[in-house]
């Protein structure tokens, strides 16, 4: 089965229904009924929580957050990770340990709207719109 690493933007045009929202609705849809399999980190988790508290709230954001991890699965960030990720030349230290956890996962595509900061990872690296187009 595909697996999916999901970032942090894809997640927040689907809960606050911004930009590409359909492309992102139907992707996610997809992924809760078991057509692909869609991975995040814990970073992702704390950044849509900072993001959505300042947007909706705390329980908002829980609520929220507790219906993504039933179609979400945690990838680990480890030590390890964190060592290589400072050996990059990647310009976001935290994005480069996001594509270094998913090469380390076997993660088939990163899904992401801000491609600019995966240059480097060595996946493919798509938006929501683009991963369902070339998965027709």
């Amino acid at each position: 089965m595909t697996r999916l690493f999901i970032d942090s933007d894809i997640i927040l045009d689907l809960l606050l229904k911004r930009n590409d929202y359909q492309s992102t609705a139907t992707l996610m849809s997809k992924i809760d009924n078991h057509r692909y399999e869609g991975y995040t980190t814990p970073l992702v988790v704390a950044n849509i929580h900072y993001i959505m508290t300042k947007f909706g709230g705390k329980k908002r954001s829980i609520k929220n957050i507790k219906k993504l991890r039933k179609i979400l699965s945690i990838l680990t960030i480890d030590e390890e990770t964190v060592d290589e990720a400072l050996l990059t030349d990647a310009e976001d230290f935290e994005d480069a340990m996001q594509f270094i956890t998913a090469k380390k996962n076997h993660i088939d595509f990163i899904i992401t709207r801000n491609k600019k900061d995966y240059k480097q990872c060595g996946l493919p690296v798509l938006n929501s719109k683009e991963f369902l187009q070339i998965e027709k």
